[in-house]
């Protein structure tokens, strides 16, 4: 199961080396992360191993499409001047983030048991992309990767 999302990354960024993401572009990024919402909370609540697996590969694969779009919006939309102050601050914030959300998912866990953490870190997913959704408007309409 450790392998699945990873699995689920490979698969989708061959993908994306063929046939990349040309239009909706904020769109698919925030249906991804709900996607991703979605998948754990499938794993969360999932007692077969085969649909596990299929929900970890299926988030891992939705990872990778935030994240490439993330990474390209902060390359691409980010000013010159301003392009490297923001890449180190966004890299800062992507190298905690895994940390911080270790430690919540530990004291989630210890607090309210094993599953229960999983679905509420996939709703808590769920509802983040939605609130985004709704406070960047600008960023939901993005339509392209192209530099403009």
């Amino acid at each position: 199961m450790r392998a699945a999302p990873a699995v689920g990354a490979v698969i989708m960024s061959l993908f994306l080396a063929r046939h990349p993401i040309r239009r909706r572009v904020g769109r698919i990024m925030f249906y991804a992360v709900i996607i991703f919402g979605i998948s754990t909370l499938v794993f969360a609540v999932s007692t077969s191993f085969a649909l596990s697996i299929a929900a970890l590969t299926v988030l891992g694969a939705s990872d990778v499409v935030s994240v490439v779009i993330r990474s390209a919006l902060v390359q691409l939309k980010t000013p010159d001047e301003m392009r490297g102050r923001v890449s180190a601050v966004n890299s800062l914030f992507i190298g905690t983030s895994n940390q911080l959300g270790e430690f919540e998912s530990g004291t989630t866990a210890a607090w309210f048991g094993t599953v229960p953490s999983v679905v509420i870190g996939g709703i808590g997913t769920i509802i983040v992309a939605l609130m985004w959704m709704k406070l960047f408007p600008e960023l939901l309409g993005v339509k392209t990767l192209e530099q403009e």
